[in-house]
């Protein structure tokens, strides 16, 4: 059996720098990739593109390249990366300029197409500052088999740069769908980089944290198979359930929808092969959607806010008091919105002034600049001996910041260019599959789980914190959030504690355990295999990240806060410190 490894530097534009050249010189690599868009990414490289023409691509990946271009070259260690964002033509050039520089003859490719702000009118989608669909992974592979060192893309699927490598190694063809599935999984495992071996992890108190994590390396086989691994020496860990909380990241059903196949996350299983190396096999795929999705961003207006601390007794009272005298001095010139958000966060008794206080926060935000800019800020200030008792606020409010407004769009895939700049100059279009399948309408139905345990099974119970059994990632896709919970795999019963939680996170607990989303759609998905539970809240972040007012504008806390909830848990499930009230 044929294997590669292909390793991850980055999960986001503004990672760990160093992480390049500790890839490179950690061990043995046939590819390096990183993943460094993001829908937020996109906005902020949209702005850089309005100021300056030349940019909109990741100024951090050209500095990462700066250093260790001439290493890569010298070790043959290929470098894939979607850092060209909305320019990757001007990528390429950059980095031609800085090999020349440095007396290097490196082959550099790019991938174009996914650009369609150009035909926004012909394809209805508005005015748009930015409209980039996702690619497929083919164009990757055709550069790489054309003898290009380096590929740089624009906005193509994260787990893609993964994919490529593997298709250029392999030959896989459109319908190798169950080898394409594999190293999308393996893609989508890597993609985040140290998210794969344990940051951001529920259980991080299992995990070496004396030194910077390691980023991971997925060896993929020909037939799709994968191990997860990391360089030897580095810090956190591969395990079963680091790599259970990067799959239930940022997904939806358990059909994982991409251009160039649908992978089934319902079907996979994992297994620790040894400390820091986990097996995945078994995944299948499916002919991939007829439609492709597209980023749109676009600039929604101006924001600002301010933050009252509230302290002490009466702090209804108080917030009741500041929002009038708020609410009046802004009438002169009101914002299109104002938002309060009041957080309880005081106690009985404090026995510190921070533990006496609370916050409220107002949001505004308005289409002109000015009645969120001075006029907002002057009327805060101008509060400050006329208010309440014990007037503060967390920083002085500053003037008024554009915001952007996310909302995706979907295309045929044949209506959206593919092509491939070869390093040798040669432009070649990348034909869309030619077997596609419908999407399918979202349901909030729940699909056939396990079976419930009996009231004699479950026996006494105990009030506990969820995360006492589960552990919970979470996470943002567009003005959605999702948040996979899943039981740890050393758990003593791990069947049984799995069959209670998909029995017990039904849509009616999670509305009672999340407020939040008490009126809006869920969608809750298990995923067996992998002892899991999906569920997919829609809206709660309103028009995206750059538009979110909420305290976890991207969702990255809303799993910890599930796992904080006490439940009321078969106390045969929890740890016997927990029943005994130790915990």
């Amino acid at each position: 059996m044929s294997t590669i490894r292909v390793g991850n530097c980055s999960g986001y534009y503004g990672d760990r720098l160093s992480a390049m050249r500790e890839m490179l010189e950690g061990g043995d690599l046939d590819y390096l990739t990183g993943d460094y868009l993001a829908e937020l990414t996109m906005l902020i490289l949209g702005r850089d593109r309005m100021k300056d023409a030349s940019l909109g691509y990741a100024k951090t990946f050209v500095k990462q390249m700066t250093d260790s271009m001439a290493l890569a070259k010298d070790l043959g260690v290929k470098i894939v990366a979607n850092a060209g964002g909305l320019n990757p033509a001007g990528l390429a050039q950059a980095l031609r300029t800085i090999a020349a520089e440095q007396g290097l003859t490196i082959s550099i490719a790019h991938v174009e197409g996914d650009d369609l702000v150009g035909r926004a009118e012909e394809l209805n989608f508005g005015s748009v500052m930015t409209a980039n669909a996702y690619l497929g992974a083919f164009g990757i592979a055709s550069a790489l088999e054309g003898g290009a060192d380096v590929v740089v893309t624009g906005r193509v699927t994260d787990a893609s740069v993964v994919v490529g490598p593997a298709i250029a190694s392999f030959g896989w063809g459109r319908e190798d769908y169950d080898a394409l599935a594999g190293a999308v999984v393996a893609g989508h495992v890597i993609e985040c980089g140290t998210q794969a071996t344990g940051g951001n992890f529920s259980g991080f108190g299992t995990i070496d944290t004396s030194r910077p994590l390691g980023f991971p390396i997925a060896e993929i086989s020909d037939d799709g198979s994968v191990v997860i691994t990391k360089h030897e020496g580095t810090g956190g860990a591969v395990t079963v359930d680091t790599v259970t909380a990067q799959l239930v990241y940022e997904v939806g059903g358990p059909a994982y929808l991409g251009p160039d196949v649908s992978s089934r996350l319902d079907t996979m299983t994992l297994t620790q092969q040894s400390p820091d190396r986990v097996a995945i096999a078994g995944v299948t795929g499916e002919a991939p959607p007829e439609m492709t999705k597209v980023c749109l961003n676009t600039i929604g207006g101006f924001r600002n806010s301010v933050e009252f601390l509230l302290t002490g007794l009466d702090i209804p009272q108080k917030a009741a008091l500041i929002q009038t005298q708020m609410n009046q001095a802004l009438a002169v010139s009101p914002p299109d919105s104002i938002e309060w958000q009041l957080d309880r966060t005081d106690v009985p008794d404090p026995a510190t002034e921070a533990a006496a206080t609370s916050l409220l926060r107002c949001h505004v935000k308005s289409a002109q600049a000015e009645p969120v800019g001075r006029a907002f800020s002057d009327a805060a200030i101008q509060l400050a001996l006329a208010s309440y008792p014990g007037f503060s606020v967390t920083r002085p409010p500053a003037a008024g910041t554009p915001f952007g407004i996310y909302r995706a769009a979907y295309v045929p895939q044949d209506r959206v260019p593919h092509i491939v700049k070869h390093a040798d100059g040669r432009s070649e279009d990348i034909a869309p599959p030619s077997r596609v399948a419908p999407i399918l309408d979202a349901s909030p139905q729940r699909e056939p789980a396990a079976p419930e345990p009996t009231e004699e099974w479950l026996g006494e119970v105990v009030r506990a914190p969820l995360g006492r059994l589960a552990y919970a990632r979470s996470g943002d896709k567009g003005g959605d959030a999702n948040v996979g919970v899943w039981i740890p795999a050393d758990h003593p019963d791990a069947q049984c504690a799995y069959e209670w939680l998909v029995g017990f996170l039904d849509e009616a607990t999670v509305r009672e355990l999340l407020p939040e989303a008490a009126a809006l759609k869920l969608e809750i998905h298990p995923l067996p295999n992998l002892r899991a539970v999906n569920i997919v809240i829609h809206g709660l972040l309103g028009e995206g990240v750059a538009s979110s007012t909420r305290l976890d504008p991207q969702a990255k806390g809303l799993g910890e806060w599930l796992r904080a909830r006490d439940c009321a848990i078969p106390s045969r499930l929890v740890p016997d410190a927990l029943v005994a009230g130790v915990l």
